[in-house]
């Protein structure tokens, strides 16, 4: 078998051509989407009347030879086979003859592509999906176990206020929630079938697009045909989800990164999640957050890749849309390593509450709970500010304790000397969504609720 346009051709192609235009080694993982595809049009074709029974059934045969041939590694890829499609039709002409030469009628590999690329991207959203939800689980399950636990909560990475340790695992569950959000967003859009549509303007065939498209499960079939086989919108959002997804991800791993260091001791990786030196006998490297931060900026790079890829073509098919598969496959393929390995090491680390705790003790963690109390005193909340960041001020210059500073002020009585006590701030939080307790405890519930309805939308 030659190429798919040889009658129109004459002359052999030459391989510098062949080169470029081969996409067989990035596509050929679409296999099994191809063949459940193709299986579908000649079913189709059969029902409508355009191909026999028997030829229908001898395609369909040689369709699930080659699957297997392919799956178990015995399958031989030659090299007129530029892309998977050409060598799944190659196959199946080899085995089921003439009747193999029927089954590309009245379709066209701009719609078949398209169509390989959607049930990809499908069934990869219901996974990725699946793994957000797990590492949601286990940040819940160590917000479980932190309790009462404090820790500095930060702005500008200098300490702010006291929070739960709770809270701030929680933070970034919510985070993953909004990505999953995105995700089955981005299904229901990715779940529109475009075979039928031909190369560009469907077929002078009496095909039955609806019938492929139910039986491939496709929740509706395109309106124009135009737009069906260039559109590669679902594409661009698929990546645009992982590369946001891999932006949480990355702030997660620099958080541990940081907590991991002897500077802030707050978290100890298990040793099954870390690497060591070839050098440095001492070193346990967190290797695992920090390549969590590293792969953001691929993945960002694959989205700003395809959209430049986009921009500027016209309708409708155009060869540089070849080009969204290796970014898509990427984004797919590095977030499902990093969500597992992320959801690994939270399931196993270890949090020095102690360490944290102390941290989130600091005397001047209270400046805002002593602003907060002159406002309930009457005073107007920037003038509170500015009294209590004098008396910061104060208690710096003359290396004197916060505490006495604020004690020898007039402003305040003796009930303020319970401020300064570990856990008290965080027990003075009362706002909704806050760090108090009742707050956390009643957002514990909420997420799981979330993560309920969450798991009820996957599929699978």
């Amino acid at each position: 078998m030659g190429t798919l346009w040889e009658g129109r051709m004459s002359g052999e192609t030459e391989e510098a051509l062949r080169a470029l235009n081969d996409s067989l080694q990035i596509d050929k993982r679409l296999y099994k989407e191809d063949i459940s595809g193709s299986a579908a049009h000649v079913q189709m074709l059969v029902s409508v009347g355009l191909i026999e029974e028997s030829d229908g059934k001898s395609i369909l045969e040689a369709l699930e030879a080659t699957e297997e041939e392919i799956s178990s590694g015995s399958f031989i890829f030659q090299i007129e086979d530029e892309d998977i499609h050409t060598a799944i039709e190659r196959r199946v002409t080899e085995i089921a003859g003439e009747a193999g030469a029927r089954m590309h009628t009245g379709r066209s590999r701009n719609d078949q592509v398209v169509t390989d690329l959607r049930l990809w991207t499908l069934r990869s959203l219901e996974e990725l999906g699946a793994l957000v939800i797990a590492l949601q689980k286990s940040l819940i399950d160590q917000a479980e176990k932190a309790g009462t636990t404090c820790m500095p909560g930060y702005t500008h990475l200098q300490q702010a206020q006291p929070i739960l340790l709770s809270h701030h695992l929680l933070a970034h569950v919510w985070a993953l929630a909004r990505d999953f959000d995105r995700i089955m967003e981005t299904r229901s859009r990715t779940d529109v079938s475009p075979l039928g549509a031909g190369a560009l303007a469907g077929s002078s065939l009496p095909i039955d697009p609806e019938m492929t498209a139910n039986s491939l499960g496709f929740s509706d079939i395109f309106k124009n045909s135009l737009d069906a086989v260039s559109d590669r919108d679902f594409v661009a959002e698929a990546i645009f989800v992982n590369s946001l997804l891999s932006v949480h991800l990355s702030r997660i791993g620099e958080e541990l990164v940081l907590w991991s260091s002897e500077e802030f001791g707050f978290v100890e990786i298990d040793d099954a999640y870390t690497t060591g030196s070839s050098m440095l006998p001492q070193k346990k490297n967190p290797d695992i957050a920090e390549l969590a931060r590293g792969k953001a900026g691929r993945l960002i790079g694959n989205l700003t890749g395809l959209l430049t890829v986009m921009k500027g073509l016209p309708l409708t098919y155009n060869k540089d849309l070849q080009e969204d598969k290796e970014p898509l496959f990427d984004s797919f393929d590095t977030n499902r390593l990093v969500l597992t390995a992320l959801t690994g090491l939270f399931d196993s680390v270890t949090f020095n509450e102690q360490k944290m705790t102390q941290a989130a003790d600091k005397p001047f963690s209270t400046a805002v709970d002593l602003a907060e109390y002159l406002v309930q005193k009457g005073m107007p909340f920037r003038e509170a500010h500015s009294l209590i960041g004098a008396l910061v001020k104060i208690s710096i210059e003359n290396q004197k304790d916060f505490s006495k500073v604020v004690l020898e002020d007039d402003n305040f009585g003796p009930e303020v000397e319970d401020f300064f006590k570990s856990g008290v701030s965080i027990k003075r939080r009362i706002s909704p969504g806050g760090s108090g307790l009742d707050a956390v405890e009643l957002q514990k519930k909420q997420i799981k609720k979330q993560l309920e309805i969450q798991t009820s939308m996957l599929r699978s």
